[in-house]
């Protein structure tokens, strides 16, 4: 497949985290492109026409109402590493973009800018009513109650105040 742009690769990869389970819709399409490029999100021009190159080449399937990745695009991300950053998988996704061949023309799907745009608002107010939190970050660990092995071994257990002895 020749050229190659970076929005195909974030567009594959994307859709290969937010639809496993189930095609994927557009405002979580959004979500995940902004978390694989660090917040920013490219234009709705350029995802329009990266919808429309992915689709031609079989990659990406329209499905109950959203998105999901072909056969052969399940193939491309079976070969990523799990381990690797995103920077490192876009590369070598990439890499498996120029390398892949379209066999067949596959109907191209028709996702319009006025779409992008509702997807990318519901998006972007999902950020503001969160007031200064960041939605994409992980839980912090509860704290749990720890107890020394030297008290353990010389049985100085601290018990639970509401727990009686046996």
């Amino acid at each position: 497949m020749y050229p190659v742009y970076d929005d195909d690769a974030v567009l594959l990869l994307s859709l290969s985290v937010t639809a496993k389970r189930r095609p994927a819709a557009l405002d979580e399409i959004i979500t995940a492109l902004a978390m694989a490029q660090h917040g920013r999100i490219p234009a709705k021009s350029n995802l329009v026409e990266a919808f429309a190159r992915m689709s031609v080449c079989g990659l990406i399937v329209e499905a109950e109402g959203g998105y999901t990745l072909s056969a052969e695009a399940q193939a491309m991300m079976a070969g990523l590493r799990a381990k690797d950053d995103s920077a490192t998988r876009l590369a070598h996704l990439k890499q498996q973009l120029t390398d892949f061949d379209t066999k067949v023309k596959h109907p191209s799907i028709r996702v319009t800018q006025e779409q992008l745009l509702a997807a990318i608002q519901s998006y972007k107010a999902a950020q503001h009513s969160h007031k200064g939190k960041n939605i994409q970050t992980d839980k912090p660990k509860t704290k749990t109650n720890w107890i020394p092995t030297k008290d353990l071994v010389q049985g100085k257990q601290h018990l639970h105040p509401k727990r009686s002895k046996p």
